[in-house]
């Protein structure tokens, strides 16, 4: 059964050019450019996944999902052309699962859908198979990692990370104590030809710490070598 994405954007050129991508890969779309309308119809009826944009009139992206979140834990991407990182950390704290600026990637936005309809599916069946090919879990020190499930764990205690900064972690943590420069982060999770500046790797890098510190303070297990990259440290 395909799946249905809500999008919700008051650029109706975004909304035509997202939908009619999605729709070529078999998806089911809602498009929305009021935001009130969209809260309204997804309280009645949840979509598997939103693509929300944040600055809106009326009503914004974080408001939006802040009152979806009420009743849904409906999946949920951020698109947004703001680089401020409060608004983003506030997106992320709301419970969206990615965010991507604008102008972004249609091929990235599908690559992100994708992960995360499937990480919502192992959610609510824990015990199920993948249906692809297994990808062996990843161990180093107090960390471990299932990619195939997109779960992670610290010290036996859960982490919550968008899809962008799992593939940052994990890209990091295959290799412990090889360094990994940002070019090589980018490539890793903007699997694309889409632009990123150094500052998005950076911010992943920080939210990433702060995750991590929220159930461990003392964290430290990703290096910075200023001038060449970042590193894993096993413990």
């Amino acid at each position: 059964m395909s799946a249905t994405i809500a999008l919700v954007d008051d650029d109706r050129n975004i909304l035509t050019s997202v939908s009619i991508a999605l729709q070529a890969e078999g998806y089911i779309t809602r498009v929305y450019s009021d935001p009130e309308a969209a809260l309204k119809a997804l309280l009645e009826n949840p979509a598997d996944l939103g693509v929300f944009d944040i600055k809106m009139p009326k009503m914004d992206g974080i408001e939006l999902l802040r009152r979806l979140r009420e009743k849904s834990q409906m999946p949920t991407i951020f698109l947004t052309s703001k680089t401020d990182e409060l608004d983003e950390a506030l997106g992320l704290a709301m419970g969206a699962d990615d965010y991507i600026a604008k102008p972004f990637s249609q091929r990235l936005l599908i690559a992100r859908i994708r992960a995360i309809l499937r990480r919502a599916e192992y959610a609510r069946a824990p015990d199920s198979e993948p249906s692809e090919p297994a990808v062996e879990p990843i161990v180093r020190g107090r960390l471990e990692m299932d990619p195939a499930r997109h779960r992670v764990k610290w010290a036996g205690n859960d982490v919550t990370l968008t899809v962008t900064e799992f593939l940052i972690l994990e890209t990091l943590a295959q290799r412990p104590g090889v360094v990994k420069n940002r070019n090589q982060l980018m490539d890793a999770a903007y699997q694309d030809d889409v632009y990123v500046d150094d500052r998005t790797i950076d911010s992943h890098i920080k939210r990433l710490r702060r995750k991590f510190r929220e159930v461990d303070t003392d964290f430290n297990a990703i290096d910075t070598l200023y001038g060449a990259g970042y590193r894993f440290s096993e413990e």
